[in-house]
């Protein structure tokens, strides 16, 4: 198991781009950063295009796993730039298996608290030009993930990442995407372990709900 550590920061605002002849405005465009100022919202210098589907206090900073990038490579055959899937945090040591709902950490002065996988979108295959991504990353489920913030702060490419509180439930990121996109019967008792992460953020929350129903 790697070392937890920051291999990459980024941040950008949206901007508009072209993908098969159609122009987008995303934020999924962003480049390698000197530190991420983060609030309880935003963090400075850095946005999203799509308030309906993205942000809010729950999902502040995005985390996607540095060893994805070498699975993402070798099977397209293709090199990914930074933040090929919009992240803010590259992050090497804290893949979805290994990071739980409700799990917080320390990264220099600022404490984020996992709140969510990813619910991927077709614009990651926009920013990689690649229409097969979208499909292999719910597949994998090398979603990345978001974090709230509990304490403000800035984070540096250099600062130490510290595990404050490891949830006990012990409900990871991957858990909760697996079950929702492959378990075709999944049992009351294993959703209801994950409703009651009273951390999970809402959307995910209502997913699970709309499964328990089925």
């Amino acid at each position: 198991m790697l070392e937890r550590k920051i291999v990459t920061i980024s941040k950008g605002l949206p901007k508009s781009n072209m993908y098969n002849g159609k122009e987008y405005l995303s934020g999924i465009w962003k480049e390698e950063a000197d530190e991420l100022v983060v609030r309880a919202e935003k963090i400075d210098d850095d946005d999203i295009a799509n308030p309906q589907y993205h942000g809010g206090p729950d999902r502040v900073v995005c985390a996607y796993p540095f060893e994805h990038y070498a699975h993402w490579e070798k099977k397209f055959g293709q090199p990914l730039t930074n933040s090929a899937f919009g992240e803010n945090l590259t992050l090497a040591g804290m893949t979805e298996e290994q990071v739980c709902i409700g799990d917080v950490y320390q990264f220099g002065d600022t404490i984020l608290q996992v709140t969510q996988g990813r619910y991927p979108c077709a614009t990651i295959n926009k920013r990689n030009n690649n229409n097969q991504l979208l499909k292999a990353v719910v597949e994998m489920g090398y979603t990345g993930y978001f974090f709230r913030v509990l304490q403000e702060g800035t984070i540096k490419p250099d600062a130490k990442i510290t595990q404050i509180t490891a949830h006990p439930q012990q409900v990871t990121v991957a858990s909760i995407h697996h079950l929702y996109f492959h378990d075709k019967s999944p049992s009351q008792e294993t959703i209801q372990r994950m409703l009651e992460v009273e951390e999970l953020a809402l959307p995910w929350r209502n997913k699970l709900l709309e499964k328990q129903q089925q």
